[in-house]
C-alpha cells in the first residue's frame, strides 16, 4: 500500500477519499485554495497544502502545483476524485512523470475516451452499438446535411469534455447554425478545444451507466448498473441501482458491453460506461468516465464493493478481490444531490453561510457530505453540497425512505433544491420507474415550493447538535478500557491535534503551505 495519498480535489468527494484512506490508515494530504482554508475537507485531513487562490484556473486545476505539494509532503499517490483534473490525460502523465502513482486510468485510455469522436470510433470497432451521429465535417453546411440525413430533432455535443457543457438541442434545420456556433463557443471556453458532432436525439430515452473495475492482471469486471435519467441541464439529480428499465437478459448485455468497452481501452481501475436506452429497449454507447462517479455510492450499497478502496487497491497493483461471478446486487439504493441552487429560478446557483445543518440518520441512510455549519458557499465552485443516499429491501421501500430522510434533512441559511428533490421522489412518474430524461424539463417544468412550515423538532435537533459536538464524552469498551472517539463525530475529529486518528499520535498541527 501506499505511504501518504494527496487528495487533488475538495468538498464532499475529498471528504469521501479521505475517509476511505483513514480505513486502510494511510495519511491523507488534503489541498485548498484561499476561498477554501476552512473548509470541511481541510478540518479533517492528516494535513492540508494551500495551493493558490479561489479560482480553479489558479489552484485545483494547477497540475504542477498539485505535484509540488505531493512532493513536499512526501505523498506517493494522488487521487484525483471527480471533475477538476480527474480526466486529464496530461495529468496523470504528469503524475507518473514525477514517481508518483495516479489513482485512475492509465493516460492513454484517458486521452482515447476523453474525445467522444475518438472514443465512438473505437467503440463502433470494438462491436459496442453507438447513437447514431456525424463528426465528419467542419463547415456548417456538411453538418445540415449530415442532420437532414439523420432526421431531426439532434444534439450538438463537444468532442472534449463532459457533463453536458455545450449541449445544444436543435429541433428544426434553421435553429442549427445557432447551435453549433454556441457549442462551438461553450467548448472553446470549457475545453479549449471548439470541437462539435452530431448525434440524433433520442428524447424519451433513459440514461443507464455501467460501473466497471480493471486490474493491472487482466481482470475486468461490472458491478451492474445505474438510473441516471432524471436530469436537469442534462446534468443528473437522482440516481438508482438497480435501473427499473431493465430486465435480466438486457442487464448482461449491458455489463458484457461495458466489459468489452474497458478492454478495447486498455481500461485499468475504476469507471463507468454510459449508455442511452430507447423507448425500443435498444441501448447505444455514449461516453466512458475515465474517474470516480459522483453517483457511485448506489453502486456500493447494491453490491457491497467499496469503490474508492478499490481503486486504491487496484493503483497499488493488487489484483480484483472477486470475479464476476461472485457479484451480486442485493436491494434499491438511490441517491439525491443537494445543490446551492434555486430550482425555481432555473436552478441557478446561490451563496451563502448554513447557519444549521441537521442530517438525517437511521438504518439504510448515508450522506456523504463536503460543508458543515459555519461554512461559507461561494460561487467560486460547483454548487455541490452532499449526498443523501438511501437502501432498502426493494424499490418502493426505498422510494419510501427517500422521502422520509429528506423531510428531515435540515440546511438553514441557503436556498437549496431539497424540496425539489422531495417533489421528483414524490411524483408518479417516478413511483412508477418511468422517468426519462426528459422528465424533469416535462413534468416538472414550472415547478415552485409550496408554503412550508418550519420544522421547530429540527431546529431544536439542529441547535442540540450543534452544542453536543463540544462537549467531551466519554466512550468505554466492554473490557472497561476507554475506546477512540469515532472521529466522523467531529469536524475536526481526523487532525493531529485532535489525538484521534492515528491512535497513539503525538499532537501536531495541519501542515499549511503557503501558494507558489
Amino acid at each position: 500500500m501506499f505511504r501518504k495519498i494527496l487528495i487533488a480535489n475538495r468538498g464532499e468527494i475529498a471528504v469521501r477519499i479521505l475517509r476511505a484512506c483513514q480505513e486502510l490508515a494511510i495519511p491523507a494530504v488534503a489541498v485548498y485554495s484561499q476561498a477554501d482554508a476552512q473548509a470541511l475537507h481541510v478540518r479533517l485531513a492528516h494535513e492540508a497544502v494551500c495551493i493558490g487562490p479561489p479560482a480553479p484556473t489558479d489552484s485545483y486545476l494547477r497540475g504542477e502545483r498539485l505535484v509540488e505539494a505531493a512532493l513536499e509532503t512526501g505523498c506517493d499517490a494522488i487521487h484525483p476524485g471527480y471533475g477538476f483534473l480527474a480526466e486529464s490525460a496530461s495529468f496523470a502523465q504528469m503524475v507518473q512523470d514525477a514517481g508518483l502513482t495516479f489513482i485512475g486510468p492509465p493516460p492513454q485510455a484517458i486521452a482515447q475516451m476523453g474525445v467522444k469522436t475518438q472514443a465512438r470510433a473505437l467503440m463502433q470497432e470494438a462491436g459496442v452499438p453507438v447513437v447514431p451521429g456525424y463528426a465528419g465535417g467542419t463547415s456548417d453546411e456538411d453538418f445540415a446535411r449530415a442532420a437532414q440525413r439523420m432526421g431531426y430533432p439532434v444534439m450538438v455535443k463537444a468532442a472534449g469534455g463532459g457533463g453536458g457543457i455545450g449541449l445544444q438541442v436543435v429541433e428544426e434545420p434553421a435553429a442549427l447554425p445557432e447551435a453549433l456556433a454556441t457549442a462551438r463557443q461553450a467548448a472553446q471556453q470549457a475545453f479549449g478545444d471548439p470541437t462539435v458532432f452530431l448525434e440524433k436525439y433520442i428524447a424519451q430515452g433513459r440514461h443507464v451507466e455501467v460501473q466497471i473495475l480493471a486490474d493491472h492482471h487482466g481482470n475486468v469486471i461490472h458491478l451492474f448498473e445505474r438510473d441516471c435519467s432524471v436530469q436537469r441541464r442534462h446534468q443528473k439529480i437522482v440516481e438508482e441501482a438497480p435501473s427499473p428499465a431493465l430486465d435480466p437478459p438486457l442487464r448482461e448485455a449491458l455489463g458484457r458491453a461495458a466489459v468489452t468497452a474497458a478492454r478495447a481501452v486498455g481500461y485499468v481501475n475504476a469507471g463507468t460506461v454510459e449508455f442511452l436506452l430507447d423507448q425500443d429497449r435498444r441501448f447505444y454507447f455514449l461516453e466512458m468516465n475515465t474517474r470516480l462517479q459522483v453517483e457511485h455510492p448506489v453502486t456500493e450499497l447494491i453490491t457491497g464493493v467499496d469503490l474508492v478502496r478499490a481503486q486504491i487497491a487496484i493503483a497499488a497493483g493488487q489484483p480484483l478481490p472477486v470475479a464476476q461471478d461472485q457479484v451480486r446486487p442485493r436491494g434499491h439504493a438511490m441517491e439525491c444531490r443537494l445543490y446551492a441552487e434555486d430550482p425555481a429560478r432555473g436552478f441557478l446557483p446561490v451563496t451563502g453561510r448554513i447557519h444549521r445543518l441537521v442530517e438525517p440518520s437511521g438504518p439504510g441512510v448515508r450522506v456523504d457530505s463536503g460543508v458543515a455549519a459555519g461554512d461559507e458557499v461561494t460561487a467560486h465552485y460547483d454548487p455541490l453540497l452532499a449526498k443523501l443516499i438511501v437502501w432498502a429491501e426493494d424499490r418502493e421501500l426505498a422510494r419510501r425512505r427517500m422521502l422520509w430522510a429528506l423531510g428531515r434533512y435540515t440546511l438553514l441559511g441557503l436556498t437549496t433544491n431539497l424540496a425539489f428533490l422531495r417533489a421528483v421522489v414524490a411524483h408518479p412518474t417516478f413511483q412508477a420507474g418511468a422517468a426519462t430524461t426528459a422528465f424533469v424539463s416535462r413534468e416538472m417544468a414550472g415547478w415552485q415550493p409550496g408554503s412550508h412550515r418550519l420544522d421547530v423538532a429540527a431546529l431544536i435537533a439542529a441547535a442540540l447538535a450543534e452544542e453536543s459536538s463540544d462537549a467531551d464524552m466519554d466512550w468505554v469498551t466492554d473490557s472497561g478500557r476507554q475506546a477512540m472517539p469515532d472521529p466522523w463525530a467531529r469536524p475536526d475529529g481526523f487532525r493531529l491535534g485532535g489525538g484521534f486518528w492515528p491512535p497513539g499520535a503525538t499532537a501536531r498541527g495541519t501542515t499549511r503551505g503557503t501558494a507558489g
